[in-house]
């Protein structure tokens, strides 16, 4: 059957819908926690879920054990939950794998099967998708992510200005995992009047106007001072490395290609934002920020750089990410000091 998204899951869920297996894979493991939580919720009374529910690590197990966990009824209710993590661990060919594959054949009603596939392993299992609802947990987009973090931020008793909210997003890359251990520390908080961006980017050690996207954002508008000025406090920042920038400015100029591809059709103003609007929708290019917004982005900047310019920014970043992987260089910041000022050249209107 076909992979599901996170969204679809927690639609069917609400409607009180319950597969007898599903199998969740994929780059987000907070979104694998949060869908077991979600389809325990949904499968079990709470009153009685320590009488039927297990959570067991695949590889640990034996074909009894596994068959055993997969069959036993459950207790003064109607049915119970079993979690199976790390399912990568189970090898093609072993006895457990197979003895799980044969169960899946007519698998009990009275049981929820969940198999979670950690992130270290993003090949998705081709013989457990055929039998399970395969659910798969990919990055949000922005615009998604940012209710995320709102709805985590409200469950923890955090309130954000609107542009506090941005900042955190985009201060962490719209990286999950960041995203919630940052509000864990915010929450940690008296109780007060919401918090602003300023006073977000101060707690999380990166300041309103410093992030990963505020430096594309410089390097793009021909503002080389201030895209140079920014690098050594972004190299300091947790998770961010010269490749991370150099893959976020790629992505960016082939989006402005495209971008400028249509703007050399004649098409102009709010009708080129639309048109890469949806291009950006059919890509789902994910860590970025929210799509309308970014989509903007790329229309203006596709006005004002041409299609040689944008080839030659993009040869120069691919120059700059075959110097960081050269056993021979090691200076980043010299590395991406050099892509900006190779970028810097004037830009002028384009006809």
């Amino acid at each position: 059957m076909p992979a599901h998204t996170y969204d679809a899951l927690l639609r069917s869920l609400s409607k009180g819908e319950l597969a007898r297996v599903y199998y969740l894979y994929g780059p987000e493991d907070i979104l694998k926690d949060e869908a077991v939580q979600a389809i325990i919720d949904r499968a079990l009374d709470p009153a009685l879920r320590d009488f039927n529910f297990d959570q067991r690590s695949a590889g640990q197990l034996d074909p009894e054990a596994i068959f055993s966990l997969c069959t036993t009824l459950p207790m003064m209710a109607d049915r119970r939950v079993v979690v199976l993590r790390e399912v990568e661990g189970w090898k093609r060919k072993t006895k457990t794998r197979a003895a799980f594959l044969k169960y899946l054949e007519r698998p009990a009603e009275e049981t929820v099967v969940v198999l979670v596939q950690s992130s270290a392993d993003e090949a998705v299992d081709k013989e457990l998708v055929p039998c399970a609802v395969a659910v798969a947990c990919e990055p949000l987009p922005a615009g998604r992510a940012l209710r995320w973090l709102l709805r985590r931020a409200s469950a923890l008793g955090v309130t954000l200005e609107p542009a506090a909210a941005d900042h955190l997003l985009a201060a962490t890359g719209n990286d999950l995992g960041s995203v919630a251990a940052e509000l864990q520390k915010l929450a940690s908080l008296p109780d007060g009047a919401p918090l602003s961006a300023e006073q977000v980017g101060a707690l999380v050690g990166i300041r309103h106007g410093e992030t990963i996207f505020d430096w594309r954002d410089a390097v793009l508008d021909g503002a080389a001072g201030r895209a140079a000025a920014m690098i050594a406090s972004l190299l300091d920042q947790s998770g961010v490395t010269a490749v991370r920038l150099i893959t976020l400015l790629g992505t960016s100029l082939a989006g402005v290609g495209l971008a400028r591809a249509h703007y050399e059709q004649g098409v102009r103003g709010a009708s080129l934002q639309r048109v890469v609007l949806e291009r950006l929708r059919q890509l789902r290019l994910f860590g970025l920020p929210e799509w309308t917004a970014e989509s903007a982005r790329w229309a203006k900047w596709a006005v004002v750089l041409t299609p040689a310019r944008i080839r030659e920014a993009l040869r120069a970043a691919r120059d700059a990410d075959q110097a960081l992987k050269s056993t021979t260089i090691s200076d980043e910041r010299g590395i991406l000091i050099d892509l900006v000022l190779r970028l810097s050249v004037p830009q002028v209107e384009a006809a």
